[in-house]
């Protein structure tokens, strides 16, 4: 516990206090076994923890460069306290230019943009020890990437490296205030579809240009204009159109599948965008007065929801 209070401080005085406050949910995501080892069987080549690790680091590519598509659906983070910018100045609230202000460019990213290695888990641990030699990370945990892969338990080079990837963490969620739970069922479904949609594409280069444009894509797809234009595919186009194609995608690839609750999921994510449904849009709608107050007494109010469906459990 003193390890993680002394990382804490490093933390406070490298990043402010003020970025630490932000808040999201870290989605984690594994393949069931069972499934791995039916596609291992007939496709594998090398052993089974390699073939394995090869999907882990394949998804966490695709999921990188997808992530600026996560951001933009899911983004709830529109207002903040005046406290932020000015300190002392408190419960004033600030519309900002931002749909998830944690994800933005004013968010909580590393100083430099990482470049990683996805060849295997020993260029990707090699890839990460160098910023850490380098004093720019003081350790595993402070790389502030889209996707991060990990093993069970402690987050070091040395437990990925012999235990091997276990799950992929995502990591540009905003805690979504209109769901009880910080996070909407929908969405939650929506990440698996995705996933699906990309385990099954073809593999693309994801060099150190294109890894800096991913992250790009996320911080611009964070700003609350949806005519903000991101490079996706070899076009510069808005946000905003660019979703809508990538869904068009993917609700093709459901199509042949068969996936009718994968139907019904996507045309939720488009009406987001034709209906001015976003979340950040409604949030900030419904809370830019009196942002603190109404957002305690949501609060309150989730806990009581909590409270009464524990008791009913009991």
């Amino acid at each position: 516990m003193k390890g993680k209070e002394i990382y804490r401080q490093y933390l406070a005085k490298k990043y402010g206090r003020k970025k630490m406050l932000f808040s999201g949910i870290h989605f984690n995501f594994s393949f069931g076994e069972n499934l791995i080892n039916a596609c291992f069987r007939e496709h594998g080549k090398a052993s089974y923890r390699e073939y394995k690790e090869s999907i882990y680091l394949e998804l966490a590519k695709k999921l990188t460069r997808y992530s600026w598509l996560i951001v933009y659906l899911t983004a709830a983070s529109p207002l903040m306290d005046s406290s932020y910018f000015c300190d002392g100045v408190t419960g004033k609230t600030v519309i900002t230019p931002y749909s998830s202000v944690r994800c933005s460019d004013i968010g909580y990213w590393n100083s430099f943009t990482p470049v990683l290695e996805y060849e295997s888990v020993s260029a990707y641990i090699d890839s990460v020890q160098k910023y850490v030699d380098k004093g720019l990370l003081k350790s595993f945990s402070e790389l502030y990437y889209p996707v991060r892969l990990k093993s069970v338990g402690e987050n070091s080079p040395d437990k990925l490296k012999k235990s091997g990837i276990n799950h992929i963490e995502l990591r540009t969620l905003d805690l979504n205030p209109l769901s009880p739970v910080g996070i909407m069922k929908e969405d939650i479904e929506f990440l698996h579809i995705l996933i699906l949609y990309l385990i099954s594409s073809e593999d693309e280069e994801f060099d150190a240009d294109e890894q800096i444009k991913a992250v790009n894509n996320v911080k611009s797809a964070a700003r609350y204009d949806d005519g903000t234009m991101i490079e996706f595919g070899g076009k510069m186009l808005s946000v905003r159109s660019c979703a809508l194609e990538v869904l068009d995608d993917i609700r093709i690839f459901s199509e042949k599948l068969c996936l009718s609750n994968a139907l019904k999921n996507i045309q939720y994510q488009k009406d987001k965008i034709l209906g001015n449904k976003r979340y950040a849009e409604i949030i900030k709608n419904k809370f830019s007065n009196n942002f603190i107050e109404k957002g305690l007494r949501l609060s309150s109010d989730y806990v009581k929801i909590r409270s009464k469906e524990v008791a009913s459990h009991v």
